[in-house]
């Protein structure tokens, strides 16, 4: 064959070979990726994240009490839905994005409600809560705070022998009617009887360590047996995990406590380093409702992630809860409308 025939042939294979302008090159799929681009590992994920929200309770605590921290933070497990949309897009993934409703779902379910507007609180009565930190730089300070949200019943945890007077002088004229107990104290518009402590001391803690007291608050409506308490805190740590043994054991002795309250309406306020999802506060938490409105994060007071400062009611409706503005604590205060 001449040279010439030859280099006709070569030109002519080669424009056979052109892709015309429009087509699509066929994907080479590469060895371990194809479950990437049909959005299989995606769907997972999604599938993970809603076992998380819905079966929290299997998460076992027997391992740095896995189970106990994943629920302190359960809410924000909804930050992973923007993330696995983002990607589903990115992949084009269909069955990504159909996965996604599964977390959606779920955690909507859980926590839907408490995005819902607040009601016309008339003929409640308002309490609020707030540890007000042993480490307090201004107590009056923190108190004209509190005294500016015109709650009905104030409880104060971490109150020190040195900040105490400071409080009780600068909410005296509002509130007529305070008990304290140890570190731990209530500020009342109702007449306050029947005060006593009680005590929520872990095995090994010395007589010193008093952080719970009751009162019988004289309401409109009745009678209110009126808790207020600070569970031990918790520690985050690479050796020991979530340490919450101890306030574990608290929350048993509180919940002990209250069942055996003889008034039918009970409300309690306090420091509990427990949120409401949290299986170690479930010996109170089982007894008791929460709000049903508001998330009302309460620590730490420079970002707050959760609301491990709680009011709740036996017999009683927590019908919205919210955080009011920071003061010297490492906590934010919440009030809370209570319909007795």
């Amino acid at each position: 064959m001449r040279p010439d025939s030859i280099a006709a042939l070569a030109k002519q294979d080669e424009k056979s070979r052109r892709v015309p302008h429009g087509w699509v090159t066929p994907r080479t799929e590469t060895p371990g990726k194809s479950g990437w681009r049909e959005g299989r590992i995606l769907a997972l994920l999604s599938i993970l994240v809603t076992f998380l929200l819905v079966f929290h309770a299997a998460v076992p605590n027997t391992l740095g009490r896995l189970g106990s921290l994943l629920e302190t933070f359960l809410p924000w497990l909804g930050l992973t839905v923007p993330g696995l949309l983002a990607l589903a897009f990115l992949r084009r993934s269909f069955v990504a994005l159909i996965a996604l409703l599964l977390p959606v779902v779920a955690w909507m379910s859980l926590f839907g409600g408490l995005l819902l507007p607040s009601h016309d609180p008339a003929g409640e009565l308002t309490a609020l809560q707030h540890n007000v930190s042993d480490e307090n730089p201004d107590p009056a300070a923190t108190a004209r705070v509190l005294i500016r949200a015109q709650a009905d019943l104030v409880a104060l945890e971490e109150l020190t022998p040195s900040a105490l007077p400071a409080f009780a002088a600068a909410m005296a004229s509002d509130y007529p009617h305070h008990a304290t107990r140890g570190t731990v104290g209530l500020w009342s518009k109702y007449p306050l009887s029947d005060v006593r402590l009680v005590d929520i001391r872990p095995e090994g803690v010395g007589d010193g360590w008093n952080r719970g007291l009751r009162a019988t608050a004289t309401t409109a409506q009745g009678d209110v047996a009126v808790y207020v308490a600070h569970l031990p805190s918790v520690r985050l740590g690479l050796g020991n995990g979530f340490s919450s043994e101890r306030r574990d054991e608290s929350a048993v002795l509180l919940g002990e406590a209250i069942a055996a309250e003889r008034l039918e309406k009970v409300i309690l306020l306090g420091d509990l380093n427990s949120t409401v999802d949290d299986r170690g506060l479930a010996p109170v938490s089982s007894q008791m409702n929460a709000a049903g409105s508001g998330f009302a994060f309460s620590w730490p007071a420079a970002l707050p992630m959760a609301r491990i400062d709680q009011i709740m009611a036996r017999s009683a409706e927590v019908t919205d809860v919210w955080s009011l503005p920071a003061t010297g604590s490492d906590h934010l205060p919440i009030a809370a409308h209570v319909r007795l």
